[in-house]
């Protein structure tokens, strides 16, 4: 693999660098379906509710590579075990995995065809920017990359390392998303858990000397979901969105002449497989100049909707227990003649703070490795983590509704 002119670093608040050597990873980055990714928010609603949690997916796919990067060089196993092509493999699908993401993280899939997952996948395999550097290195690697995002790599350590339960896309965000929060229940000690992972048996590993970063892992992840990622407040925003682009896609299929001031989202109201230069095209930046036209649009619901997003008007929520409580405040929303279909939604969360996955899938586990080398489940090698499993699952179930109708709606 060709190697830069001379290493490339850059600053970053989680790592202090991101460092650089080979040449395809650095032309990748300066890509333009890579530099699209700082026009996209990696918190879907939360950077509405935390003020300072602006960052990008673009600095979080940094930091991705970044822990990759450092298992592969850090790791005795990694660094002696795998060819110098599956360590660069690798450090690609890390920083390349986020790569298909379209505007407001996942509320935009409400009116996509694809997953961001398969966009990802597209970007890597068809005729792009970041197709073309990777094909010009070694034809094999475009192909390569996409196995590790798709979890299908005959080399299962590396599937691993990018998406599993202790993967280095979960790793940042957590500290990144704790970071720019504000909250200090995201963190753990990440610099101990690189120090003891260990590989056994093409699974990834963990030392029994680093079992408490990885209990301090698994607690900043639990709360990180309860008081960040499953917010009510962000659940709002989301919902909202879902509803707004719902609104468009009714209207279009009635008469797409009707949003022709919005073209930008037309590829993904029409009910086909948008394409990868289409998605391209819409980033945050687009979307939200689409929403500011929308405001005044002459469909009343979808102007008044669009102004709730850009405004913040959030919605108000309930907790409820049932089925039944939830459709009394659905049944009162169209009391009050707003249009139940946009203007009311359930939502239900739920998290464990750690569960095993079954037998077919234990490379996703999480192992720790002992003084003797007998390697044990996570549950079954640390107490609190099975403790933890043996809990009740937590649920969340709330219904959305306007803010107006919060005072009838509590009667």
């Amino acid at each position: 693999m060709k190697q830069t002119a001379e290493p490339k670093v850059l600053r970053d608040p989680i790592h202090g660098y991101i460092h650089v050597s080979e040449q395809v990873v650095w032309d990748c980055i300066n890509a333009r379906e890579m530099q699209r990714l700082r026009r996209i928010h990696q918190l879907g609603g939360d950077f509405q509710i935390y003020h300072a949690a602006e960052h990008s997916r673009f600095s979080h796919s940094l930091g991705v590579y970044e822990i990759v990067r450092r298992m592969v060089n850090e790791i005795k196993e990694l660094r002696d075990g795998l060819s110098e092509f599956e360590k660069v493999t690798v450090m690609l699908a890390g920083l390349l995995h986020d790569i298909g993401h379209g505007p407001f993280s996942h509320a935009f899939e409400a009116i996509s065809v694809c997953s961001h997952e398969q966009y990802t996948v597209s970007i890597i395999l068809q005729d792009t920017q970041i197709h073309r550097i990777l094909a010009a290195v070694d034809a094999r690697l475009p192909q390569a990359v996409a196995d590790i995002i798709t979890y299908s790599h005959p080399n299962d350590i590396l599937n691993q390392m990018v998406s599993g339960q202790l993967d280095a896309d979960r790793m940042d965000y957590l500290l990144r998303d704790a970071y720019f929060t504000g909250t200090s229940y995201g963190n753990f000690d990440l610099e101990r858990m690189i120090r003891t992972i260990r590989i056994d048996k093409q699974r990834l590993c963990v030392k029994q000397s680093g079992i408490h970063s990885v209990e301090d892992y698994i607690m900043a992840r639990y709360h990180m979901y309860w008081q960040v990622y499953l917010h009510p407040a962000a659940r709002s925003y989301e919902g909202m969105l879902e509803r707004l682009f719902q609104r468009m896609k009714d209207i279009y299929r009635k008469d797409a002449q009707a949003l022709a001031q919005v073209g930008m989202f037309h590829p993904f109201l029409a009910d086909r497989e948008a394409n990868v230069e289409e998605l391209f095209h819409l980033d945050e930046a687009a979307a939200l100049y689409g929403l500011s036209l929308l405001r005044s649009h002459e469909d009343a619901v979808l102007a008044d909707l669009a102004r709730r997003v850009l405004d913040r008007d959030l919605f108000a929520y309930l907790t409820v227990q049932d089925e039944a409580q939830a459709e009394r405040v659905i049944e009162k929303v169209k009391q009050a003649r707003y249009d139940s279909t946009y203007y009311v939604f359930c939502d239900h969360a739920s998290q464990m703070p750690y569960s095993p996955y079954q037998r077919n899938e234990e490379g996703h586990n999480i192992w720790i490795l002992g003084e003797d080398g007998t390697v044990r489940e996570l549950s079954m090698a640390s107490d609190i983590v099975h403790a933890l499993c043996r809990e009740k699952l937590k649920e969340d179930r709330k219904v959305y509704f306007p803010k107006a109708l919060l005072e009838s709606v509590m009667e």
